[in-house]
């Protein structure tokens, strides 16, 4: 009997190297690797939207001597000996900057090679239960990713791909479309949750111009906290109180002292305290920013600090 030639080993020992991976339903087969990053390409269908490149994340990858999480990758199907990345583009393309400023000793990294391309509802599956499984999911993507399902593969076949009905992937398409307005945020991530929470209120209420007025506000700092926006359900209902939240200069705090019955606020030691601790909290990050180190500044805090101390201690014998 003949002997099998070399390269029926090595076929053999490719073969053998694939292992089975379950990612929710989708079952695929993949062989760990290490490749160039030049043999890699994006996904131009990604369902990650926005600026991949960042720079906490180059030092990271520095830290640790590369990458410790390898890129799942497929047989790119246009580009013989290139592969196309199903997740890991952001660590990617940080590795090609390193890369691209001579660091080489990052042009290799650790992927996890498919035993074939995918199609792309199987792509799309995988990416999605993967992203699942890490805490950003529920911080800033589910929405983000809900919109370009859509225009990806339309409403139905993302509703099914994300396990969700027609009706609440349209309310993650909106709560998305609506944080784009939110801009010039110290944290851009945060957009989302003023997003989600002007969207909880009535719709029958949360009128364009109502909307307009919030986006605004929120840009110039005169509503700093998210949660704040909870009080617009009170507010939209009284006319009064309603048309004063659209002036130029008006608060959430201005409107709601419009509100028919609202209470007034009494002079008592704890309103007064409520008051002043409100006032701190809502001070703009950028006010804090210049105010920081200031000696004066830092004095005052010290002298407030010690009369608290002191009522907390008359008050408590």
């Amino acid at each position: 009997m003949s002997q099998p030639g070399p390269d029926r080993h090595r076929r053999s020992a490719k073969i053998a190297a694939f292992q089975e991976r379950r990612l929710g339903g989708t079952v695929i087969r993949t062989r760990r690797s290490r490749l160039d990053v030049a043999d890699l390409v994006p996904n131009d269908r990604q369902p990650r939207l926005g600026p991949k490149q960042d720079d906490e994340l180059q030092r990271q990858i520095e830290a640790n001597e590369g990458l410790f999480e390898p890129l799942l990758v497929e047989p790119h199907p246009d580009r013989p000996d290139q592969y196309r990345i199903i997740d890991g583009e952001r660590r990617w393309t940080n590795s090609m900057a390193l890369v691209e400023e001579g660091k080489s000793q990052f042009s290799q990294v650790p992927v996890e090679i498919t035993d074939r391309t995918l199609t792309d509802e199987e792509r799309l599956r995988a990416w999605i239960y993967i992203h699942r499984q890490r805490k950003e999911w529920d911080a800033k993507e589910k929405e983000m990713v809900a919109y370009r399902l859509v225009e990806l593969v339309g409403r139905a076949s993302a509703a099914n791909i994300l396990g969700t009905t027609v009706r609440e992937l349209d309310k993650l398409v909106q709560v998305f479309e609506l944080s784009q307005r939110f801009t010039n945020l110290r944290d851009p991530a945060s957009a989302i949750t003023w997003a989600r929470e002007l969207t909880g209120v009535n719709k029958s209420l949360l009128t364009p111009s109502i909307v307009d007025a919030v986006v605004t506000k929120v840009a110039r700092q005169q509503i700093t906290n998210s949660k704040d926006l909870r009080k617009l359900r009170v507010i939209l209902r009284d006319p009064v109180a309603r048309a004063h939240f659209t002036d130029d200069d008006a608060t959430i705090d201005s409107a709601m002292l419009r509100v028919a019955g609202a209470a007034k606020p009494a002079n008592g030691l704890v309103d007064q305290l409520d008051a002043a601790m409100k006032t701190i909290r809502d001070v703009p990050w950028t006010e804090l920013d210049k105010l920081r180190g200031d000696p004066n500044v830092v004095q005052r805090v010290a002298e407030a600090e010690e009369l608290l101390r002191s009522l907390r201690l008359n008050l408590s014998s």
